[in-house]
């Protein structure tokens, strides 16, 4: 048996042994790499580490980090007081504005990763505190951002076509990006659909008082505050830690106003106090960084988060353990493991052993595959830039079109953004207050599982099979 075959038998066992018997996948996958790599890689332990994703560790602690703060002093509440007014009422919509948001910022140049880092922790706040299904608004934040993801300036539409010109095949930078965002979209509504959506447009409008329960609060106070009907008691500093809203991670997208009415601990929302304005800057400060300082997403957090903690430690002196630590693990450990597999050949191998297949419809839609399988566990950039000169042999007969066979490969490797082992999904799988984890990483697994299984045939059979370009 070929070691490449070993080691992907050995990734089967781990799913396994982590399903059945509930242990930490990453910790699995730490003892995979550590067994595959030393007896059958033959790597040392330097070997084995330099898949450790050390920038996703940090960001993934530094964003969770900075978050746990602001929830502990209200801000996160007081965003979605903020943006309950700003649509009007209309709670349907902000599934929508997160899509668009996170769209807009990759479509100008923001790496996925930190869009989403930006956006998530606001977004599935919203959706703890009225009732929206966890997995719709996470599957939104992410699947916009791949909708932007391809835009001409965006960095993945910077890197695929630049790939495309150095293969000198034919290129289409604006039907690339249309192909992207047009799927993300389908897939998006399709989400919003199947869990809860339209239940919330029934709804209607809302005031933000009323949505926010008596007297337009959400019966948790400052010190010595007290909102109308409030006890006036100083809240305990850890917002966040109480009872479940109704319907929060069932996707059955429940009323507004019972799901906050069953939050009497969460934070009084209206009142803008210095550490809130303190946390409000510190998130506008990440944006800028990140975007026009071109900043590390996670470097930055963690500053910020130890400049807050510095001047209201009282505010944040439970921050550091609610960062996701059993996320952190799960990822860098999966990871870990597939660092493992492509230092020794496997990736390679499986993409070299279809691309020499003579039938080149078939071999197409196994790269396809293979980009969203290995893409839902490793860089998607990565992938893209192995899979297409991968692709260049097919390509040169003719028989299939490089537009749409480049735009199907960028698609199917990115739309599995959504796995909780990608970095996407990792950062909506540890921003997601007030769900029970385990539970939620499954879900986030199995619709991951699913787009896997049906996107890149469907991408395949509307982009290559009609042989655009």
């Amino acid at each position: 048996m070929s070691p490449e075959l070993i080691s992907i038998l050995v990734l089967v066992v781990v799913f396994v042994i982590a399903t059945t018997r509930s242990v930490n996948m990453g910790a699995l996958a730490f003892a995979a790499a550590f067994g595959v790599g030393e007896l059958v890689a033959d790597l040392d332990a330097d070997g084995i580490f330099a898949g450790f994703p050390g920038d996703l560790f940090v960001v993934l602690v530094g964003v969770t980090y900075l978050f746990a703060i602001a929830r502990a002093n209200g801000t996160t509440d007081w965003l979605v007081h903020a943006a309950i007014r700003l649509v009007r009422g209309r709670v349907a919509l902000i599934p929508w504005v997160m899509f668009a948001l996170t769209g807009s910022l990759t479509a100008i140049g923001a790496v996925s990763p930190a869009a989403v880092a930006i956006v998530a922790p606001i977004a599935l706040s919203f959706a703890a505190r009225y009732g929206i299904s966890p997995l719709l608004m996470g599957a939104m934040v992410v699947h916009g951002a791949q909708g932007g993801g391809f835009s001409p300036i965006s960095i993945y539409g910077t890197i695929v076509n630049g790939i495309v010109e150095r293969e000198k095949l034919p290129g289409n930078e604006v039907f690339l990006f249309l192909a992207s965002l047009v799927v993300n979209i389908v897939i998006a509504a399709v989400m919003f659909v199947l869990f809860g959506g339209l239940k919330l447009w029934k709804q209607g409008a809302v005031t933000a008082e009323d949505a926010l329960g008596s007297g337009g609060a959400t019966g948790k106070t400052e010190k010595g505050d007290a909102p109308e009907g409030g006890t006036g008691t100083e809240p305990d500093s850890t917002s966040g830690t109480g009872a479940t809203p109704a319907g929060t991670g069932t996707g059955t997208g429940t009323g507004t106003a019972t799901a906050v009415a069953t939050r009497p601990d969460a934070p009084y929302t209206t009142r803008l106090t210095p550490a809130r304005i303190a946390t409000l800057t510190a998130l506008v400060a990440l944006v800028v960084a990140v975007l026009a300082f071109d900043l590390d997403a996670g470097l930055t957090s963690i500053t910020l988060a130890v400049v807050l903690s510095t001047a209201w430690p009282e505010d944040s002196r439970r921050a550091v353990g609610q960062i996701a630590w059993s996320t952190v693990l799960l990822i860098c450990g999966m990871l870990t493991y597939i660092g493992v597999l492509e230092e020794m050949g496997t990736i390679k191998w499986a993409g070299e052993g279809v691309s020499g297949i003579g039938v080149p419809l078939l071999a197409a839609v196994l790269l396809c595959y293979i980009g969203a399988i290995v893409s839902a566990f490793a860089s998607s950039v990565g992938i893209m830039g192995a899979l297409i000169p991968l692709a260049v042999p097919f390509l040169a007969q003719g028989e299939i079109g490089a537009v749409g066979m480049v735009a199907a490969l960028a698609v199917s490797a990115t739309v599995v953004d959504v796995s909780p082992f990608s970095t996407n999904g990792a950062l909506v799988l540890a921003a997601a207050p007030d769900v029970d984890r385990e539970r939620f990483f499954r879900q986030l697994m199995i619709y991951g599982g699913i787009v896997v299984a049906v996107v890149p045939a469907v991408v395949w059979l509307v982009m290559v099979v009609p042989g655009w370009g």
